[in-house]
């Protein structure tokens, strides 16, 4: 293996679980090792069933106007202000749907599909460990393959890596 690599995934929303997957996929494939330590609501991507959801609220920079859903849907202006997104019943529902349906309008992996491409590229995911207690989760919830590790252990892995994100 050549450069080693660290990611410390910290979002679990449906827009904040790519990156993670999407960088380790690809340094996996330039021969990095590379491990992906899950923290907080991070950690909910390396749950059996990933029920992330897209949430326009509190993301201001997320674009309204992208062309989202089928393509009949997609000339509707959606610049709405996060004030009233926020009072929208369904909307978050509404917004993961679209999201969803574009990432498979343009032949992009699921997170799923993304997660599996890691664990074979031998990508080691570790979730956190205090995180995991901190929520009530048990290592039963999680997907095999992972390991339960501290803070200071992935400090230890990080220590050693030439490259280390936070997203």
């Amino acid at each position: 293996m050549g450069t080693k690599m660290t990611i410390i995934s910290t979002k679990g929303t449906l827009d904040w679980a790519y990156p993670p997957f999407i960088l380790a996929s690809t340094a996996a494939a330039l021969d990095y090792e590379v491990s992906i330590f899950f923290t907080f609501y991070g950690l909910t991507l390396l749950k059996k069933k990933i029920t992330a959801t897209v949430s326009p609220l509190g993301n201001p920079a997320m674009p309204m106007k992208m062309p989202m859903g089928p393509k009949w849907f997609r000339n509707i202006s959606w610049n709405i202000p996060n004030i009233v997104q926020a009072n929208i019943p369904g909307y978050e529902s509404l917004a993961t749907v679209l999201m969803k349906k574009t990432i498979a309008n343009n032949g992009v992996a699921t997170i799923e599909q993304l997660r599996s491409l890691c664990m074979e590229a031998g990508v080691k995911l570790l979730a956190c460990q205090m995180t995991m207690e901190l929520f009530g989760f048990h290592q039963s919830d999680f997907i095999d393959g992972c390991e339960f590790v501290g803070a200071a252990s992935y400090l230890d892995i990080a220590s050693d890596a030439k490259i280390n994100l936070f997203v």
